[in-house]
Parts: structure tokens; sequence; C-alpha cells
């Protein structure tokens, strides 16, 4: 078993990732799945608890140093309230493992376009 202050030091160094909008919440369930043995779901509920957690710092840090347009954020949260309820109620009916392949085609789309991209 792995000790409790290395749990608490992964959580951490993924929390200072998430910040910096590097993707620590991708990381902290690749290490609650794949080292934890924890089920993919539960480490899903999980990763949404450690968000609440997070986010608020970032955020605020992110609006302090002026890197957020207010006009994306409305629209984004506009469309992202009802769409997200939307996949909530979708994941729900849909078998988990072609969530499971949709999400990793989506990270290996994503990787591939940042690999490739020009900035």
């Amino acid at each position: 078993m792995i000790p409790f202050l290395f749990a608490i030091l992964v959580g951490l160094l993924t929390g200072i990732l998430s910040g910096f909008g590097i993707g620590g919440g991708s990381l902290l369930m690749l290490w609650l799945t794949c080292v934890m043995d924890v089920p993919q779901l539960q480490a899903a509920g999980m990763n949404l608890l450690y968000f609440l957690a997070c986010a608020p710092p970032a955020l605020y840090s992110h609006w302090k140093n002026k890197l957020i347009d207010p006009k994306a954020a409305c629209f984004c949260i506009a469309a992202g309230i009802p769409l997200s309820i939307l996949g909530c109620f979708l994941s729900a009916r849909l078998d988990l493992s072609l969530i499971r392949r949709g999400f990793g085609l989506l990270l290996l789309w994503i990787g591939i376009r940042e690999l490739f991209s020009k900035q």
C-alpha cells in the first residue's frame, strides 16, 4: 500500500498542475485507477470533488492576472451548464465501455493536436 504522505504529495502536485491548467485532474485519474486500484467511476467522483477544491484558487489567479476573457467566460458558462446536465443524463444511459473508448479517443486527439500545433 502506498504510504499516506506520498498520496498527499501526489494530490498536492496534481493540484498545482491543475492550477496551471496542465491537466492535473487527468493525472489524478491515472494515479487513482492505475496505482491505487480505485474503480474508474469512484475515481471520477473523487476527481470532481478534487476539482471543486482546486478550481477557485486557479480562477482567482487567472482573473487577477487578466487571463480570462469575460465574454468568452459568459458564453462557456451559458453553454456549459445545460450541456453538462445533458451529458450527465446521457452518460447514465450509455455503455461504460463506450464512454471509456470515447474519452480515450478524445485524449488521443487532443494530444496529437497539441503535438503538432504551431504555438
